[in-house]
């Protein structure tokens, strides 16, 4: 028998927000942390991911499977699959509306649904502004369901000079929700 436990495994979703450069980020600082890595794109979140990033998602770093947002019987759709936990970034309204509302429209809204009822981590990274009444109440009750709502915002504090540094400092605290090490993580001091 032996004492090496398996890999957490992580599931990270995209959905059709503006905001593909922190999922870049996000995916980039999980490299070499010996996770096992599988995601969920939508159809529209692949349009705005070329559109800002010029990539597809097989194209992005870490994942090593992609599941189709329409396979409603891929493993992500069931209780008994062994992920740890999930992300999605950026997180539509759309989808937000969706989960908080228990909704399985894609294996997107079902994964996360999946997430809450097992008592697993969700954290939707919330993409919009300004922010609407309706907005607001999906926000609140995804997070009464048990999602972590962490919209993407930099830790400025930290005085990044560049959009790409700005977005690592949110794929550290990201990862920090997931329980995931990411070595060079900087910190608040007090400095």
């Amino acid at each position: 028998m032996s004492n090496t436990c398996p890999p957490k495994k992580l599931l990270f979703a995209i959905t059709g927000a503006s905001g593909m450069l922190f999922a870049v980020s996000f995916l980039e600082a999980l490299v070499g942390r010996g996770l096992v890595v599988h995601g969920i794109c939508s159809p529209s979140g692949r349009k705005v991911l070329a559109k800002e990033q010029g990539r597809t998602p097989e194209e992005l770093p870490t994942v090593e499977r992609w599941f189709d947002p329409a396979d409603l019987a891929a493993p992500p759709a069931s209780g008994s699959s062994d992920y740890h936990a999930m992300a999605v970034l950026p997180c539509t309204m759309g989808s937000l509306a969706a989960i908080a509302g228990g909704l399985s429209i894609n294996l997107i809204h079902r994964a996360a649904d999946v997430m809450l009822k097992e008592r697993r981590t969700l954290v939707l990274a919330v993409r919009e502004t300004p922010l609407n009444r309706t907005h607001l109440a999906n926000m609140l009750a995804a997070h009464d369901a048990g999602a972590v709502i962490c919209p993407p915002m930099p830790s400025f504090y930290l005085r990044p000079a560049t959009l790409e540094e700005a977005a690592r400092t949110y794929a550290w605290r990201l990862a920090d929700q997931l329980g995931v090490e990411i070595p060079g993580r900087r910190r608040w001091d007090g400095e």
